[in-house]
């Protein structure tokens, strides 16, 4: 299931956030590469260690925590510092899978990759080409979003980045390891979370029937949850 998260950075905080990274140190990204996927990843990206992503990966996981769709979709328990990369003349990212197992030593930390994330950075109209592209259960979907949307898919898809080849594609990726680790049960939870919040609004603030569902989703989140 893919699951776009819309203005997750409004306008300003996008062009604030493309002014800093236009004169960041990139780096070839073959350096974060596995064994299999270097031979088909062509990018540019930031060290993890690199103060200004250091900065940028933190605000845009203040927004992630405050966002009521990402917290109802992923379920997080834990999520990678954000990378940031970029593609130009050509770059791409071909066919592959992230890892399922994910070691963040300077935290002594283990992440369990869950749910994939894309945060858009660049107006979709600026470059061609650069659509994530996930093979999902009925088929591959291209992705290319407004910049500021975020597009959340499983970590156990096959994916890739289509090459770009006019102007630069810059984005943020991370990983999620989310307290519900099955993908349809996660995805019922959110499907049974936004019909709540739909109808809340129209509803007494002691309606029984909104408290009931209230009850199954917890009920639910109980039986699924690992933590």
């Amino acid at each position: 299931m893919l699951t776009i998260i819309e203005n997750l950075l409004n306008d300003e905080e996008v062009r604030r956030f493309r002014e800093r990274l236009h004169a960041a140190d990139w780096q070839d990204g073959a350096g974060t590469a596995g064994t299999r996927s270097i031979a088909v990843k062509q990018n540019l990206q930031l060290p993890r260690q690199d103060a200004l992503a250091q900065e940028l990966g933190n605000a845009v996981l203040r927004q992630l925590g405050q966002h009521p769709e990402f917290v109802s979709a992923s379920l997080a328990e834990k999520i990678w510092p954000p990378v940031f990369n970029l593609y130009q003349d050509g770059g791409h990212y071909g066919t592959h899978s992230d890892a399922a197992l994910m070691r963040l030593p300077e935290a002594d930390l283990t992440i369990r990759s869950d749910l994939s994330a894309t945060l858009f950075l660049s107006d979709p109209g600026s470059y061609d080409g650069g659509e994530l592209i996930v093979e999902e259960q009925f088929g591959a979907q291209a992705v290319k979003l407004a910049a500021g949307d975020m597009v959340l898919y499983p970590s156990s898809s096959l994916h890739q980045v289509a090459p770009v080849t006019r102007g630069q594609r810059i984005c943020a990726i991370t990983w999620i390891q989310s307290a519900v680790a099955d993908t349809p049960a996660r995805a019922l939870l959110y499907d049974l979370d936004q019909s709540i919040r739909g109808l809340t609004p129209e509803r007494p603030k002691d309606d029984p029937e909104i408290n009931r569902l209230i009850h199954i989703y917890h009920n639910l989140l109980r039986r699924w949850a690992q933590v």
